[in-house]
C-alpha cells in the first residue's frame, strides 16, 4: 500500500487501538512504584476509547477530517500524564498532516516528527526513558526508512521496530524503571498502537498468544512475547451508587460470569464498572442488587466488528470468511462512554467570583470541598477523571473565572488542558494530593484578586507534607525501598519512604522523613476501610511522637488508602 485515504488512516489507527486494548493488562504490570494507581494502560485505553468514538462512523475519505477528529477526541478524553501525551501526539500527527486528503509515506513520516514535538511540548521538564523518547527515535525511524523510498507497510514496520528497540532501552535511560525491573509503561503503550497499524497494513490478524502474567520485563518485552485476550460480545459501562461497595468482590464476581476487560474504579459508595461480556442482562442484574445504577452504556461490539471487518474484507478482495480473522482488529473501537458527577456548587461558590473545581474521592473528603463551596469530580487514585469530566465542571460554575484543584499528580496534565477548551478563565494550582487542596482553599482571600490568590494558593499547598499509607500491589524495590506485595508502605509526597510488615512502624518512619519543627497541625484523614477507634487510636500514637504539634483527626472515607496525614 503505498497511500492512505481517511477511511484507511481510520482502520488503522481502529487496529492500534484494538491491539492496545489487548495489551492493557501487560501495560499496566509495568508500573514502577508499587501503589495502586490510575494505571498507565488503562488511561491510554481510555484516551484512545475516547479518540476511535468520534472516527468509528465517520465515513470522511479526506485523512486530514479522520486525523482532526481522532486529534479532538483524544483531547476531551485524555486521562492521566499518559493520556494527555498521547492526545497530544495525535494532535501532532494531525496538525503533520495539514489539510492532505491523502497521505503518503513521506507524509506519515512528517506528521510522526510534528507528533514527537507536540509530545515534548506538552511537558515541562520532558525525561528521557520515557514515551517521549520512544516517539522521537520513532519518528526519526519513519523519517529514514521515507527518506529510502518506503511504502506505508514497510515504513510502519521500521518504525515500529525501532519503538520495540528503544522500549527496550529504557531501563539504561532511567534509573527508576531499571531499579524496578520494567520498561516504560507509556512508551510501550504507543508501541503497541503502531504496532497494530502496522499489523492492519500488512493485513495480519491479531494472533491470540497464552496469558502470560510475567510479561513486564525488559527482556520479555524484547522477546515479542505479549498478553492479549479474546474479547467479544457486549461492552457494558455503568455507575453504581450504593454502601459499602467492595471494589474487589465487584470485579471478581464479574470475571466469574463471564467479564472481561473488567475495570472497576471508585469507592465504597460510588463506582464506575466497565467489561465486556456475551451476557449484558447477568451484569445489570448484578449491578441492580448492590445499589442503584445510573448512565447505563450497553454496545454490541461483536456485530460492529463484524460489520468492519467484511467491509474491509471486500475491500481487499478477500473472501467473506476472512472476517471473522479480520473482526479481532476491530473488536474494541467503540468508545466507552464517560460522564461527569459534579456536585451543585454552594452558596458561598455562587458569591465567589472565582469558582472552585476540585478532584475528591471519598466521602469525607467530597464533604469538605463542597463545604467550602467547591464543585466535585469523582476521581484521584485508579479512577484519574478525563479532561472533558474537568471541562464539563468548569463550565457547570457560574463563575467566569474557575481555579481547578487537580488533587493527584496523575491529573494536573488533563486539568492544564481546560483553559484551552472553554471561554472562561480557567487556572491550575497543580495540587498533588486532597490535602494540598485543602491547604489551597484555606489561603483563598476573598478580598484580594486572581492573581494574588493564585499566588497564595499555591505557596499554601507546597507548605503541606503529605504521607499516604497503603499496601504493595506488588513486590519490588523501589527508591530503595523494598515492599512486599500486601504488606504496608508509606509514600511522602509521592516517594516510596517506608515499608514493613507493621503498619504503625511504616507510619512512624514515613512520618521522621519530614522536618516537623516547621509544622504545627497534623492531620489524620482516615480511610473508607479504617474505623474511628482505629484511627483514633493512630491519632493518640502519633500525638506521643510528637507531642508539641496539634493532633487532629478526619473521616475523608478515601478507597485504597488506610490514611492520609498531613503536616501544616
Amino acid at each position: 500500500m503505498t497511500i492512505f485515504d481517511g477511511q484507511e488512516l481510520k482502520k488503522a489507527v481502529l487496529a492500534g487501538h484494538a491491539w492496545l486494548e489487548r495489551h492493557r493488562e501487560a501495560i499496566n504490570n509495568l508500573n514502577v512504584f508499587p501503589v495502586p494507581d490510575g494505571d498507565t494502560g488503562t488511561n491510554m485505553s481510555l484516551t484512545m476509547r475516547a479518540a476511535t468514538k468520534e472516527i468509528s462512523d465517520a465515513d470522511d475519505t479526506a485523512a486530514c477530517v479522520i486525523a482532526e477528529k481522532l486529534s479532538r477526541g483524544a483531547l476531551m478524553g485524555a486521562r492521566g500524564n499518559s493520556g494527555v501525551i498521547l492526545s497530544q501526539i495525535l494532535r501532532g500527527l494531525s496538525n503533520g498532516l495539514g489539510d492532505k486528503a491523502t497521505l503518503t509515506a513521506a507524509d506519515f513520516a512528517t506528521a510522526m516528527q510534528a507528533a514527537a514535538r507536540a509530545a515534548y511540548q506538552a511537558v515541562k521538564t520532558p525525561i528521557e526513558g520515557t514515551i517521549l523518547t520512544v516517539v522521537r527515535e520513532a519518528a526519526e525511524a519513519a523519517h529514514q526508512s521515507a527518506t529510502r523510498g518506503a511504502d506505508l507497510a514497510t515504513l510502519f514496520d521500521d518504525t515500529v521496530k525501532a519503538a520495540k528497540a528503544t522500549v527496550a532501552r529504557t531501563p539504561d535511560l532511567l534509573p527508576k524503571l531499571k531499579e524496578s525491573g520494567v520498561v516504560d509503561a507509556g512508551g510501550m503503550g504507543l508501541t503497541t498502537i503502531l504496532e497494530g497499524m502496522s499489523r492492519y497494513l500488512r493485513g495480519d490478524s491479531i494472533e491470540l498468544f497464552p496469558r502470560e502474567a510475567s510479561a513486564t520485563t525488559a527482556e520479555h518485552f524484547h522477546k515479542g512475547n505479549v498478553q492479549i485476550e479474546e474479547e467479544f460480545g457486549y461492552e457494558v459501562v455503568f455507575m453504581l451508587h450504593g454502601e459499602n461497595l467492595d471494589i474487589d468482590r465487584i470485579r471478581d464476581t464479574i470475571t466469574a460470569m463471564g467479564g472481561v476487560s473488567t475495570v472497576v474504579a471508585g469507592d465504597s459508595k460510588l463506582l464506575k464498572l466497565h467489561t465486556h461480556t456475551p451476557t449484558p442482562g447477568k451484569i445489570l442484574d448484578y449491578g441492580v442488587s448492590l445499589g442503584s445504577l445510573e448512565d447505563i452504556n450497553i454496545e454490541n461490539l461483536q456485530s460492529q466488528s463484524l460489520r468492519y471487518a467484511a467491509a474491509s474484507a471486500r475491500e481487499r478482495g478477500l473472501p467473506a470468511s476472512a472476517a471473522v480473522g479480520a473482526a479481532l482488529q476491530n473488536s474494541h473501537s467503540v468508545a466507552m462512554t464517560t460522564t461527569t458527577v459534579a456536585a451543585q456548587a454552594s452558596t458561598e461558590q455562587e458569591a465567589r467570583e472565582v469558582g472552585i473545581v476540585a478532584v475528591a474521592s471519598g466521602t469525607g473528603w467530597e464533604h469538605i470541598y463542597q463545604s467550602a463551596g467547591a464543585i466535585i469530580v469523582p476521581g484521584g487514585q485508579t479512577m484519574n477523571p478525563s479532561t472533558e469530566e474537568l471541562l464539563k465542571a468548569a463550565e457547570s460554575s457560574p463563575s467566569e473565572t474557575v481555579i481547578i484543584l487537580p488533587n493527584n499528580k496523575n491529573v494536573v496534565m488533563s486539568a492544564n488542558q481546560v483553559a484551552s477548551l472553554t471561554k472562561k478563565q480557567v487556572h491550575v494550582i497543580p495540587t498533588s494530593s486532597p490535602a494540598q487542596g485543602i491547604a489551597a482553599l484555606l489561603a483563598y482571600n476573598f478580598e484580594a484578586d486572581v492573581e494574588a490568590n493564585l499566588k497564595a494558593m499555591e505557596e499554601a499547598s507546597k507548605s503541606v507534607d503529605t504521607v499516604e499509607i497503603t499496601r504493595a500491589v506488588r513486590t519490588t524495590q523501589a527508591d530503595g525501598v523494598n515492599t512486599i506485595e500486601g504488606e504496608p508502605i508509606g509514600l511522602l509526597n509521592d516517594t516510596l519512604v517506608a515499608a514493613g510488615a507493621d503498619q504503625l512502624q511504616v507510619i512512624r518512619e514515613a512520618l521522621g522523613k519530614m522536618d516537623m519543627s516547621r509544622h504545627e497541625i497534623i492531620t489524620v484523614y482516615y480511610g473508607a476501610d479504617v474505623g474511628e477507634a482505629a484511627a483514633n487510636a493512630v491519632a493518640a500514637q502519633i500525638m506521643a511522637w510528637y507531642p508539641d504539634q496539634e493532633v487532629e483527626v478526619v473521616d475523608g472515607g478515601q478507597p485504597f488508602y488506610d490514611y492520609v496525614i498531613s503536616a501544616e
